[in-house]
């Protein structure tokens, strides 16, 4: 079955638009597991790529959509959620929470609202690409678009700001 065809990316169209998003699905010829893989078959900087990332909070999940040139340091998102600790979660937590495997997260498309924090970072990129529930699928959106679908929270989650680098840059 083509990655376009699976029921999670159905649910992700389906809740795109709804919402009024504009950007279509795109099926990628390989999968876009990492930002690198699929900023390196967009043709666009590393940074253009939200990476949703679900980490456990005392056993609740939380989408944090991040640039894929920035890296999210857990301490400094725990602070700012004034928590003890964020992990990175399990597999089997992820798929729990939003129905979508790892690499494939999309910000939108779960069975429950996810809390979500979204990267400060993303706002330098005009079009920001996103997973669309599948690792072989992405969708064009903004910054702003982002906070609105997921009704996200602007945050710092990580030092920075990150260097853009080019998809050349990191294949390097």
């Amino acid at each position: 079955m083509p990655a376009a065809d699976s029921p999670r990316v159905a649910e992700v169209v389906r809740r795109l638009r709804a919402a009024g998003a504009t950007g279509e699905v795109r099926e990628l010829a390989e999968n876009a597991r990492t930002a690198a893989l699929a900023a390196a078959q967009l043709g666009v900087p590393v940074g253009a790529i939200a990476n949703s990332l679900v980490f456990d909070v005392g056993g609740n999940p939380l989408l944090v959509l991040t640039s894929g040139a920035h890296r999210v340091d857990t301490r400094q998102v725990a602070e700012l959620l004034g928590v003890p600790e964020v992990r990175v979660a399990r597999a089997d937590f992820v798929r729990e929470h939003t129905g979508q495997a790892i690499g494939g997260v999309a910000p939108v498309g779960h069975p429950e609202p996810i809390g979500t924090l979204v990267d400060v970072e993303l706002a330098r990129h005009e079009t920001v690409w996103a997973a669309a529930g599948h690792p072989h699928t992405v969708f064009p959106t903004t910054y702003d678009e982002l906070l609105r679908l997921t009704d996200g929270t602007p945050a710092e989650v990580g030092p920075g700001p990150a260097e853009t680098l080019s998809p050349e840059a990191v294949q390097a």
